[in-house]
């Protein structure tokens, strides 16, 4: 965390957060469960699972300067005079403090959860709340049942606005995290096929995500996709949790913040809309119709937290994607260049198509070809081979010239595909690297997208290698 000039957390407010044997004197500017990026003046918590146990690391915490750690007894190799937080567990005591500031923050906040588009959305709020007010935010995905709790225990005191996101991937792990958090505007971004592995339909996927609405504050506002064929089941649950005020955003003639047309270019989207009767037009420097959408989830929170809409929508044209999440780069590699579309972090079938039809947006320089390299969609269910099968009929149509596949779930797909659009399939994205990177050509637009899992983020690695200058802007993931 970046150093703050106010503590985060005081021995005193510690003390009064979890009860437990506090040591006195000390103050913490951070909170961290990794002892590998413990920072300067960090409370680390030494989490125990079924393959670790932080108090392992309890000793290298302090060596990398944390000022304080919490702790269910004094490891061995840790000095007698170093300052700790004793307690019974140290998940309910990370907990304890996430509750203990929640209760004591007078932020306004925003849950955000949804099958795609959380951590969009989630990012493109934050960044528009922090022009008019401090903000906090979950960082990354940083949305589980350890993540949130992290999270909350992070946000300072002073805080305007707090942005959290929810995710999961079994019924009942919301509920919690939700009553956690307590947000005053509950945003959905939609309901699709994802995590079908442990769901029995969408429907018990729509149940599970209604389950943000078990925390919201009294008074406070759910957001919800209009469009979505769930739409109706999810404003049931909402008004059911006493929830009177439901926002729907979309294309639907009844939404509140309604998508009055999008002109979608290869670097962005021009956007008219209403936003409660009120005409706006403003540019996406994200491309993408699901992107147009999501900014009206976006601008829905906006409204329902008091900040101004119009202001809002005049700077969503700096927000630019995040690696993983459809960054682009321009690599020249010897006598050739491309435009590479780095979309690796993670996929579904909707996400899946949506990256496809930006894709087809995307004009190629020259006479280059539009190239999707698709790795493995993850936690599909019994239904999985059907939906990687589908995904060749939605490639031809969205008029993709070559297509490689990752992953022998994707293969369904690529044997599924016309002949002349098959460029090459591997069983693994390392495997399948070298291929792409043979069939490039001068002025390619090159894709690439597949569940985390899938490891398609080393085939951006890779073809980012091809060029020196990004040789430091290569993703991790």
């Amino acid at each position: 965390m970046t150093p703050q000039s106010t503590p985060l957390w005081t021995w005193q407010a510690a003390t009064a957060a979890t009860a437990g044997n506090v040591s006195q004197g000390w103050q913490a500017r951070g909170v961290s469960i990794d002892s590998r990026s413990v920072g300067l003046g960090d409370l680390f918590v030494a989490l125990k699972g079924p393959n670790f146990d932080g108090h392992d690391y309890v000793a290298g915490a302090f060596d990398k300067g944390a000022s304080v750690a919490m702790v269910t007894h004094r490891p061995a190799n840790v000095a007698e005079n170093a300052d700790l937080i004793v307690v019974d567990d140290t998940m309910d005591g990370l907990s304890a403090l996430a509750r203990y500031r929640r209760a004591q923050s007078g932020a306004r906040i925003v849950a955000v959860t949804g099958s795609v588009g959380k951590t969009g959305t989630k990012e493109a709020l934050t960044f528009l709340l922090s022009r008019v007010g401090e903000t906090h935010a979950s960082a990354g995905n940083l949305n589980n049942h350890i993540g949130a709790p992290l999270s909350l225990a992070r946000m300072p005191a002073q805080s305007d606005y707090g942005v959290f996101e929810l995710g999961m991937n079994h019924a009942g792990e919301i509920d919690p995290l939700s009553r956690l958090v307590r947000p005053h505007v509950a945003i959905i971004t939609t309901i699709a096929p994802v995590h079908m592995e442990f769901f029995a339909s969408i429907e018990g996927i729509a149940e599970a995500k209604a389950e943000i609405f078990a925390g919201v504050e009294p008074g406070g506002t759910a957001v919800l996709n209009r469009d979505n064929p769930h739409y109706d089941l999810l404003a049931l649950r909402a008004r059911e949790a006493g929830i009177e005020n439901i926002i729907g955003f979309g294309s639907h003639a009844e939404a509140r913040f309604r998508l009055v047309s999008v002109e979608i270019g290869a670097d962005g989207s021009r956007i008219e809309a209403t936003c409660d009767g009120k005409k706006l037009k403003y540019r996406l420097a994200l491309p993408g119709r699901h992107q147009a959408h999501n900014s009206l989830a976006v601008l829905a929170a906006i409204h329902a937290v008091g900040a101004d809409v119009a202001d809002a929508a005049k700077a969503f044209g700096e927000i630019q994607p995040p690696a993983g999440r459809g960054a682009r780069h321009k690599v020249k590699a010897g006598k050739i260049e491309f435009l590479l579309i780095d979309d690796s972090y993670n996929a579904s079938p909707v996400s899946m198509v949506a990256a496809l039809r930006v894709l087809a947006d995307v004009a190629p320089a020259r006479k280059g070809r539009r190239i999707a390299v698709l790795g493995d969609m993850l936690e599909l269910g019994p239904d999985e081979n059907k939906f990687h099968r589908d995904m060749a009929e939605d490639a031809a149509a969205a008029g993709i010239d070559l297509v490689f596949a990752a992953g022998t779930r994707m293969a369904h797909m690529f044997n599924a595909l016309p002949a002349h659009l098959r460029g090459g399939r591997a069983d693994t994205s390392s495997d399948l690297s070298p291929m792409v990177a043979a069939a490039l050509r001068d002025g390619d637009v090159v894709l690439v997208k597949g569940s985390a899992g899938s490891k398609t983020g080393l085939i951006v690695r890779d073809l980012l290698a091809l060029d020196p200058r990004h040789a430091s802007q290569q993703p991790a993931h």
